[in-house]
């Protein structure tokens, strides 16, 4: 037996004095955290010997899970900063001026270029960032950028969720594939 097999089946006799019910949960929880997301968790199961199908779901739901409460957390911290910046804008506003008859400055528009941005990121730069960005960043720090910088809640949570099932299907194939043809396990 080579070191990497007798590695693999150290890990699966660990993995196996786990009631086999709670063995798909610690996947999920794993797939909960940064740096891990759902293919690192899914390749934790598969090596631990959990059935390739189950580790990558509970690996995808747990990832899925903690960007979809980071989203939430961003959209409420973003909304409650956008909120006090206009009630601050409004206060500055009422109080500026002695003469009552004056009315507050419009506010302010945005610019061509500015509106053109957003629209390309929206068309182009969600897909994009929630695809790749797992190469480089976890998915929740994509995510919360994304919602910050206005994006809406749904449309990053969809593109959150296409890329966690494709990384999370691309590792999964690719430890049970290496597991069937080096280490024969």
């Amino acid at each position: 037996m080579n070191p990497l097999e007798e590695l693999v089946n150290n890990f699966q006799d660990l993995v196996g004095q786990v009631p086999e019910l709670i063995q798909p949960f610690i996947v999920m929880l794993a797939g909960a955290i940064p740096f891990i997301d759902g293919e690192g968790a899914a390749i934790i199961g598969i090596v631990g010997g959990i059935n390739p199908i189950i580790a990558a779901i509970f690996a995808a739901a747990g990832n899925l899970l903690s960007v979809a409460l980071v989203v939430l957390l961003s959209s409420r911290a973003r909304t409650a900063v956008m909120n006090r910046q206009a009630g601050h804008a409004d206060a500055t506003a009422g109080s500026a001026g002695t003469v009552t008859t004056m009315e507050a400055p419009p506010a302010k528009l945005e610019s061509k270029g500015r509106l053109r941005l957003k629209k390309w990121l929206d068309q182009y730069g969600v897909p994009g960032a929630s695809i790749l960005g797992p190469l480089a960043i976890p998915g929740q720090f994509t995510a919360a950028m994304l919602v910050a910088g206005g994006t809406s809640r749904a449309r990053v949570l969809l593109w959150q969720a296409i890329s966690i099932v494709l990384w999370t299907t691309v590792g999964a194939i690719s430890i049970w594939l290496a597991l069937q043809v080096v280490v024969q396990v």
